[in-house]
């Protein structure tokens, strides 16, 4: 598939949200994307997830992780299409960690992924609690790169799509300075 018809399955999922938004990162956007818009349509969701896989196919992969909530649904499908274990980390009193019974095995090979990367800091404390359960981290893919900068995983980084929309710290917010109301849809509604 192209960027385009990647962005085109985006728009015609309305997951592109135009507004005054807060991002999980704490950052200030006008626009949004919501990827859960695309990924509540099982063959969107499929059909982009492989694509991800795809990307990691040839390094035996055992597992694939994401941090909750957005990254669950792609870090199961890159997993099926992967023939690997797919499970996700939660925050336990401000820490990534795996719950529910996860595990990782010593030394398996583990795919990252999420949904959305704009400062990489989810998809950093993922990488950090699957390096300090002795596994390691073959890469890190996404559905959308958003990040203004190069972003360093200690792993090879893979997005489907990147898209550049202007961050802006809430002290430099042109949307705040015209009094525009602030929405708060990401995963961590109380940052």
């Amino acid at each position: 598939m192209t960027e385009k018809e990647i962005l085109d399955i985006f728009t015609k999922t309305s997951a592109i949200l135009e507004g005054h938004f807060k991002l999980s990162s704490g950052l200030h956007s006008s626009k949004y994307l919501q990827c859960a818009k695309v990924l509540q349509y099982p063959k969107h969701a499929e059909k982009l997830c492989r694509l991800i896989a795809s990307k990691f196919e040839n390094q035996k992969i055992n597992a694939v992780i994401a941090p909750a909530m957005g990254g669950i649904v792609v870090s199961y499908e890159v997993a099926r299409a992967l023939g690997a274990k797919g499970v996700f980390t939660e925050r336990v009193k401000g820490t990534m960690t795996l719950r529910r019974g996860f595990e990782l095995e010593k030394n398996a090979k583990v795919l990252v992924v999420e949904d959305v990367v704009t400062t990489g800091l989810s998809t950093k404390e993922v990488v950090e609690t699957v390096k300090s359960l002795g596994a390691t981290v073959i890469g890190v893919g996404a559905l959308v790169d958003r990040s203004s900068e190069k972003l360093d995983f200690g792993a090879p980084f893979k997005a489907l799509i990147k898209i550049d929309i202007p961050t802006y710290p809430k002290q430099s917010c042109p949307l705040c300075a015209k009094g525009m109301p602030i929405t708060k849809p990401g995963s961590r509604p109380g940052k």
